[in-house]
C-alpha cells in the first residue's frame, strides 16, 4: 500500500459496519479519516449492494431487551452515538422483541451520514497489503469475515500466526406473496396477539419427511484444502440435523410458545418467518442457515407446511469468515501487538455478530482517535458490554478461542449468588452504572 495523498491522521479499511462505526466516531471528535471500499469494483462472494455496511446474513440484530446481553450492548452504543444504532432505529421493520431493519434503507442511511460529513473521505478502492508504519499515522483494518486472500494473507504474515477460519452460512429469503396463508398464522413465541412472526406449523408426520429429505440432501462441497470449523450460534440447518433427530424440534424448529392462535394446537415443529423489509414483501427463513445446494434448497423447503409454492429472493449459502487469534495478538486497546499504529476492528477481531462487530468498530475509532491525537487510548471497565467483549478478545485460552458473541458468561463472575430472574436487570443496572462512572473519569470527545 503507498497512498502518498493520504493525509488524514487515520486510514480505515474496509466500510462494513465495524468500518464505518470507526468512521463516524473519529469524525465525531474532531478529527480527518480517509475509509477505504472496494465496493463497487469488486464484491465479496456475499455481497452484492455498493452501500456501505451491507447486511449479509440476516436484517436481525437481535433483542433490544435491555435485559438481555446483546441489548445491553445496544444501549451502551446508543449511550455512545453509535451511528449504526442510530441507523437501525431509524428503519426498523417489526420483529417482536428483536431489532430487525429494511436492510436497503439501513446501508443507505449509514452510506449517506459518512458521505456528508465534512471529516469523512470514501475511497472506492481496493487495497491488498498494509502500509508500513507512518509517524503520525493509525491505521484501523476492518475488512470483515471476507478478508481477501492478499490481505488476509499480509496480516498473517505480520502477526506470524496462521489464518484461522470458519464457515457461516446465510438463510433464505422468501417472497411473501408466495406463502399459502391458509397454513401459516401469525404469531410471536408467547405473545398472546398476532406478533410479529409467521409460523409454518408440521405435524409428526411432516416433520419426519422433513427431516429425512434433510438427511440425504446434497451440500456444497468444501475445496479439498479447506477445513469447516462451524460457528456454534449460527449452524447450517443440515448440521443441526445431522445431531439427531431432535436436535431441530429443541433448536431452530422449536415449537414452544407458539400454539396456534384459533385453535390453540401446538404444533410438532415449526418454521419462523421474519420481515425482511419494512413493507413485508420479504420474509427470511428464521435459523435456516444453509449450505445445501440451491436446488436442493427449492426442494426440501418446500415440504414445509405453507411452503409449497414459495418463491426465492434469496437462496441460503457459505462464505469463509477469517478472524485472528486475538489473545496471541491483540492488546486490550485492539492494538496489535507487532504493530501498535495497527488496530482491528470489527468480526476480524474475533467477535460473533452484527452489533459485536460494531461495537468494537466503536471501541476502535475512539482509541483510533485518541492514538492520532498523542493521548493514551481507552479499555471499557469488564462489567460493560463493551468491556466484556475485550476480555473475550484477550484473556480467552488461544488454544480454544473461537469467535463468540455477547453473552453473560464474559461477563465477570458474580460477587455473591443473584437469583436467575434478576440477572439481566442487575447486569444491566451494574453495566450502567460502571458505563457512567467511565464516561465521568474519561473524556470521550
Amino acid at each position: 500500500m503507498n497512498r502518498s495523498a493520504d493525509t488524514e491522521p487515520v486510514v480505515i479499511i474496509g466500510g462494513g459496519l465495524a468500518g464505518c462505526e470507526a468512521a463516524w466516531q473519529i469524525a465525531r471528535a474532531g478529527s480527518r479519516v480517509r475509509l477505504y471500499d472496494m465496493k463497487p469494483h469488486r464484491f465479496s462472494p456475499a455481497h452484492g449492494s455498493p452501500d456501505l455496511a451491507e447486511l449479509v446474513c440476516s436484517n436481525s440484530l437481535r433483542s433490544n431487551d435491555p435485559h438481555a446481553a446483546v441489548g445491553l450492548l445496544k444501549h451502551e452504543m446508543r449511550r455512545l452515538q453509535s451511528l449504526i444504532m442510530q441507523a437501525a432505529d431509524a428503519t426498523a421493520v417489526p420483529a417482536g422483541k428483536a431489532l430487525a431493519v429494511d436492510r436497503a434503507r439501513f446501508s443507505a442511511t449509514i452510506t449517506a451520514a459518512l458521505a456528508d460529513h465534512p471529516r469523512i473521505t470514501i475511497v472506492r478502492e481496493e487495497i491488498n497489503d498494509l502500509p508500513e508504519p507512518r509517524d503520525g499515522r493509525v491505521l484501523i483494518l476492518a475488512t470483515g469475515p471476507l478478508t481477501s486472500e492478499a490481505l488476509a494473507a499480509a496480516l498473517a504474515e505480520l502477526t506470524g500466526s496462521a489464518r484461522l477460519y470458519f464457515y457461516d452460512a446465510i438463510a433464505p429469503i422468501i417472497h411473501h406473496e408466495s406463502l399459502d396463508l391458509s397454513i401459516v398464522y401469525q404469531k410471536s413465541r408467547y405473545d398472546d396477539g398476532p406478533g410479529d412472526y409467521l409460523n409454518c406449523p408440521l405435524d409428526h408426520r411432516s416433520y419426519e419427511r422433513f427431516i429425512t429429505e434433510l438427511a440425504g440432501a446434497a451440500c456444497v462441497p468444501l475445496r479439498e484444502f479447506e477445513d469447516p470449523k462451524y460457528f456454534e450460534g449460527c449452524l447450517p440447518i443440515e448440521v443441526i440435523r445431522a445431531r439427531g433427530d431432535n436436535t431441530l424440534r429443541f433448536g431452530p424448529m422449536k415449537p414452544v410458545g407458539l400454539e396456534h392462535p384459533q385453535t390453540g394446537a401446538l404444533p410438532y415443529a415449526v418454521v419462523q418467518l421474519r420481515k425482511e423489509n419494512r413493507q413485508g414483501t420479504l420474509y427470511n427463513m428464521v435459523g435456516f442457515q444453509t449450505k445445501l445446494t440451491y436446488p436442493e434448497q427449492k426442494r426440501i423447503f418446500r415440504l414445509i407446511p405453507g411452503l409449497e409454492q414459495a418463491e426465492f429472493a434469496r437462496l441460503g449459502s457459505i462464505h469463509r469468515n477469517t478472524f485472528l487469534r486475538a489473545p496471541e495478538v491483540l492488546l486490550p486497546s485492539l492494538q496489535l501487538r507487532c504493530r501498535p499504529d495497527i488496530l482491528i476492528a470489527g468480526q476480524l477481531s474475533g467477535v460473533e455478530g452484527y452489533v459485536e462487530s460494531t461495537a468494537i468498530g466503536l471501541l476502535a475509532g475512539l482509541n483510533g482517535y485518541r492514538l492520532a491525537t498523542g493521548r493514551a487510548p481507552l479499555m471499557p471497565p469488564p462489567g460493560t458490554g463493551l468491556g466484556a467483549l475485550i476480555t473475550h478478545l484477550t484473556e480467552t485460552d488461544p488454544r480454544h478461542f473461537q469467535p463468540s458473541n455477547i453473552n453473560f458468561g464474559l461477563f465477570p463472575p458474580w460477587p455473591k449468588k443473584v437469583p436467575k430472574r434478576l440477572r439481566g436487570s442487575t447486569r444491566a443496572q451494574q453495566s450502567d452504572e460502571a458505563l457512567t462512572d467511565w464516561l465521568a473519569t474519561h473524556t470521550i470527545d
